[in-house]
Parts: structure tokens; sequence; C-alpha cells
């Protein structure tokens, strides 16, 4: 009886994945998104600050997010737009200083795709949103011998959806995102 109780604990513990925490390589990620502008021509920009966090196993499987983007961080390449966008008209930097997101599920859909869903946070307002993604690959890193992840996350939002800008017939109402990370293992 004892020897089957010891070899249930033990295939039990063999069969658990160890899970640890992920962290964003800033140097080597991007969060980006783009937007329609006259109806005839698309705007890209990114956010230079954020911090992307994941609780997943070695091989990136079920993978739990927190991302925190600065709103205050925008960048169009344009200095005239990006304070107009960090102003009450869009983002209002200063009283919602981070687009918080958290995952609550993860479905596999392929050998290196997924969905991701998670409850996004954006200036003020709370609102389920499913992510596309892709595992790039995980590889060795030879400087730090710590496991990286490549992943890509694609995702359409409405931006009126958060009460960001307000209805205008310059601006698309859908932003596209793309986030490409870099993961290092903690």
């Amino acid at each position: 009886m004892k020897k089957t109780i010891f070899m249930f604990s033990f295939i039990a513990c063999a069969t658990l994945t160890a899970q640890s925490t992920w962290k964003a390589d800033t140097a080597h990620s991007n969060v980006g998104f783009a937007i329609t502008h006259l109806m005839i021509s698309e705007v890209e920009g990114h956010f230079s600050e954020f911090d992307i966090q994941a609780t997943a196993d070695d091989e990136f499987s079920n993978p739990d997010f927190t991302v925190d983007i600065k709103t205050a961080s925008i960048d169009t390449d344009n200095d005239r737009r990006n304070e107009h966008l960090r102003s009450g008209d869009f983002f209002d930097a200063e009283a919602h200083p981070s687009l918080i997101f958290k995952t609550t599920s993860f479905e596999k859909t392929g050998e290196k795709t997924f969905k991701l869903t998670g409850d996004l946070t954006l200036h003020g307002v709370t609102k389920s949103v499913t992510l596309d993604g892709k595992l790039n690959g995980i590889i060795t890193d030879q400087r730090s011998q710590k496991l990286k992840a490549g992943l890509k996350l694609t995702g359409t939002l409405d931006r009126l959806a958060f009460g960001v800008g307000g209805e205008t017939p310059t601006l698309g109402d859908e932003v596209e995102m793309t986030i490409n990370l870099e993961m290092a293992q903690q």
C-alpha cells in the first residue's frame, strides 16, 4: 500500500510542470499600434515604457500575463500629436497613467498559435479583449544561460468602447495592436 501511494505521488509530481516568471526584455520588445487617419491612411505609433510579465512553464504553455503600459510614453514621431494624445481629449495620461491587461484565459489554437483573453483597463474602463498569439520559439540565451521566448500578440481594439478620443470623422474607431515580445525567464 505504501509503495502504491509513493508511486502515485511520484507520478503526480512528475507530471506537474514548474511555473516561473518571465519578463519582457524591453530592448528587444515593442508595443505598437496603427489607426486610420482621415479614412485614407494609417498612422502608426508605439509605447516606449511598459512592464510585461508572465507566469509560464519552460515551454511557455498556458502563460498568465500581466501588462502595464505607460500611456504618457506614447510616441507617433510627432511631438504635437503625442501631446494631444496624452491630453484629456484622448488618453488623459495624467488621470489614467497606465493601460493594464491581465489574462483571464488561454486557448491553444495550433502548434505555435493561441488566443489570449484578458481584462483590459484603459481610460478607466475595463473590458474583455482577445488577442491572437504566436510563439516564435524558445532558446537558451548563450550569455545568461536562461530561457528566452519570442512571441507576437495582435488584436483590434475599439477605442470608443474605452472612451478614448470620442467620435470624430478623422479617426477610425478600430486600433490595431501589435506586440512583439522577447521574454526572459527569471
